[in-house]
């Protein structure tokens, strides 16, 4: 099996005609790579993206059929809205749109921008759509989860009294893991067969580090990306696998290289910080709090 792992590549994803994807960010980068292996297979994938201009002209390189939607995940009206006009159902949704080390800056609700977008974003239009779902929802996390002080500030999650970027992104992807973790355990105790799973690129060569606050970081990141990164077709291929493989509920994957930097896709191993359920319960209530979106009673059992 781990021999089977470690040299899985797009070339593995199944035939997925009949099956419907959505995949948040879909417009560049890992998002658009996966978004295209998943069209490629025969899946219908929907673009799920901010710019719809942008969004229909990343739809157009891909081969197979696509849809483009506006979705504004630091908006939580614009969330709503989308997860409104859904109907039938939804085999497959990817949380992979996020920010990087961005500078202090708030969303349209008034939440830290990483917090509220790569996660409190997320959260909402999983649950909004999660009577839909009818397989998986594939988080994309990252190794941030692991850098050191990490973790959920329940008394400051804004940030306010001791914002830097690399903290507040650390926090928005260790939130990803616990929901990921939080969100598997409801569906099992709900008896609902659709599986949560997250995954992480490594260290992909992507837009993503170009927004960084700090210009020192900027160059430093370009530089990693030149020396030390994946391209984005190998940063894509952990989510793919968490997307079709049958692996068990609340599984982590990314690469299986040194440092979980680059390589194939396999399962992979999480902080203890990211495998809290104390944790993962409270940021979940937390969540629901600030969002107004709770767990819905109508999810697909088994």
């Amino acid at each position: 099996m781990a021999d089977r792992q470690s040299k899985w590549n797009v070339s593995a994803v199944p035939d997925l005609t009949g099956r419907t994807a959505v995949v948040t960010g879909a417009n560049s980068g890992i998002g658009l790579v996966a978004a295209g292996a998943l069209a490629g297979a025969g899946a219908h994938v929907v673009f799920a993206v901010r710019d719809e201009e942008r969004g229909r002209a990343a739809a157009a390189t891909v081969r197979g059929s696509t849809e483009v939607r506006r979705l504004d995940l630091a908006d939580l009206a614009s969330v709503k809205e989308f997860a409104a006009g859904w109907e039938g159902p939804l085999d497959l949704l990817v949380n992979n749109a996020g920010v990087m080390m961005v500078p202090q800056g708030r969303t349209k609700d008034g939440f830290e921008t990483q917090f509220g977008t790569n996660h409190l974003g997320h959260f909402a239009l999983t649950n909004l759509l999660l009577p839909h779902v009818t397989d998986r929802v594939v988080t994309v996390a990252s190794g941030a989860h692991r850098w050191p002080g990490a973790a959920i500030h329940f008394d400051d999650l804004n940030l306010d009294r001791r914002y830097n970027p690399q903290r507040a992104y650390a926090q928005s992807k260790l939130a990803n893991l616990l929901f990921t973790l939080e969100l598997q355990r409801r569906l099992t105790e709900a008896g609902s067969p659709v599986r949560a799973l997250a995954a992480h690129p490594g260290w992909a060569a992507t837009n993503l580090q170009s927004h960084a606050a700090n210009p020192v970081t900027r160059v430093l990141m370009q530089a990693g990306n030149r020396l030390l990164a994946q391209d984005d077709r190998a940063g894509a291929l952990p989510t793919l696998y968490a997307a079709v493989a049958d692996l068990p509920g609340a599984s982590y994957v990314g690469p299986d290289g040194l440092g979980e930097l680059r390589g194939a896709p396999a399962l992979v191993g999480r902080s203890a910080a990211a495998s809290d359920p104390a944790a993962a319960r409270r940021l979940w209530t937390v969540s629901e709090e600030l969002t107004g979106v709770a767990f819905p009673a109508a999810v697909r059992r088994g």
